[in-house]
């Protein structure tokens, strides 16, 4: 599996480009961070994502995993992120996600 690999020298803003371009092309999105630093950015990424997405009907969320990787021979802790993308519905001029929406009688 391909990893996004996000370090803290990362623009969030390319990073969220990035996230975007994927999820509107239906390709999986995972991301790969070592160090607090490229956390930050990659959520950072993540919300700035969201706000490209929420209009065009997408919403996006995360789960983190523990991961051990090789870096130049040495093993050292990452943390993946797997992107999970939420098809949101139009109602009431309102994005919603269809299990939110409520019949009114």
């Amino acid at each position: 599996m391909d990893y996004l690999k996000v370090s803290s020298k990362s623009s969030p803003a390319s990073v969220a480009g990035a996230i975007a371009g994927m999820v509107k092309d239906g390709v999986p999105v995972n991301m790969q961070c070592v160090g607090a630093g490229a956390v930050n950015q990659a959520i950072k990424a993540m919300a700035i994502a969201r706000g490209f997405l929420i209009p065009t009907g997408f919403d996006i969320s995360c789960a983190p995993v523990f991961s051990d990787i090789l870096i130049n021979g040495e093993s050292r802790t990452a943390i993946r992120l797997s992107i999970y993308v939420h098809q949101l519905s139009l109602q009431n001029s309102e994005l919603v996600e269809p299990h939110d929406v409520q019949t009114v009688a």
